[in-house]
């Protein structure tokens, strides 16, 4: 397939595209500027904030469209993103993939969220629902629209886990947010992007799924991890979340203290999906 590929530079992208061209598909790059030398793949200048250079980008060769853009924060502009690459599509059974993250789910309880489970979004992700629904509604309409929610992303170096490097180094102990309960569905970016692959190629229409693979890990572990990276001794430590909030922000603060399971089995099941790699503590324990 010729797959456009909305943020192929980013962190998950970079996976995504890298794991599209080994299947055999080639990638078509959206980018805000023509000519960008960190994308290796044909490129398309379209912009989230201008509907019109998105549909136009969305030529009849495209066979899939993959949208993992960050957000503009916008509803009303990230709804009518979504409505300009997809409109294109109408009616013709081309796929369409929307990235969406399980922080929609909000407090999940002990038992593993599954897809059918209801959404009680944190701020910082408050008209994701929303979003998703659009996209799921273009099943009726003639696309293999599907959404995937990846977990707390991890690997090659990046992802919010380096974060607790970080802290641990600047607290001169392990540190994380919330309780020591507090847990997080893991996912190594590039089993994610085997997911990505698994989806656009043979997910139907109207389908959404968790990109998991550990469905809860314990934080306070990973920051033991990180302290170990960041050459710090001693018990994981809380940061109260008055004071993490000041620093970091009260919508990334409260998304960092938030307690998941997720489980992942339905992707496993339906779509082969296998994640591979390294769990996320051992990952941890690998940053440098």
């Amino acid at each position: 397939m010729k797959v456009l590929l909305v943020g192929a530079s980013g962190y998950i992208g970079s996976a995504v595209s890298s794991h599209l061209a080994a299947a055999g598909h080639q990638v078509v790059a959206l980018v805000r500027t023509p000519g960008r030398s960190d994308v290796g793949h044909e490129q398309r200048v379209g912009d989230l904030t201008d509907p019109t250079s998105l549909s136009r980008a969305v030529t009849s060769d495209i066979d899939a469209v993959i949208n993992l853009a960050t957000p503009t924060g916008d509803a009303s502009a990230d709804a009518a993103a979504t409505t300009a690459l997809t409109d294109p599509l109408r009616g013709t059974g081309r796929a369409f993939v929307y990235a969406s993250g399980v922080w929609v789910l909000g407090v999940t309880g002990p038992d593993a969220a599954d897809e059918s489970a209801p959404v009680n979004p944190l701020p910082i992700v408050g008209y994701r629902p929303s979003i998703e629904r659009q996209v799921l509604d273009l099943a009726a309409h003639g696309v293999r629209a599907t959404v995937i929610r990846p977990g707390v992303v991890h690997g090659n170096g990046g992802g919010i886990p380096a974060l607790l490097v970080e802290l641990a180094r600047k607290h001169g102990h392990p540190t994380y947010v919330g309780d020591e309960t507090v847990r997080w569905p893991m996912v190594h970016v590039e089993d994610l992007a085997e997911l990505f692959v698994a989806t656009v190629e043979r997910a139907p229409a109207g389908s959404l799924w968790h990109g998991v693979a550990e469905s809860a890990v314990l934080v306070r572990d990973l920051a033991a991890a990180a302290g170990a990276v960041a050459g710090v001794a001693g018990e994981a430590q809380p940061w109260p979340l008055e004071d993490a909030r000041a620093e970091l922000g009260t919508p990334f603060a409260d998304a960092l203290a938030l307690d998941q399971t997720v489980s992942g089995d339905a992707a496993r099941t339906s779509l082969g999906w296998l994640p591979r790699r390294a769990g996320a503590v051992a990952d941890v324990r690998e940053l440098s």
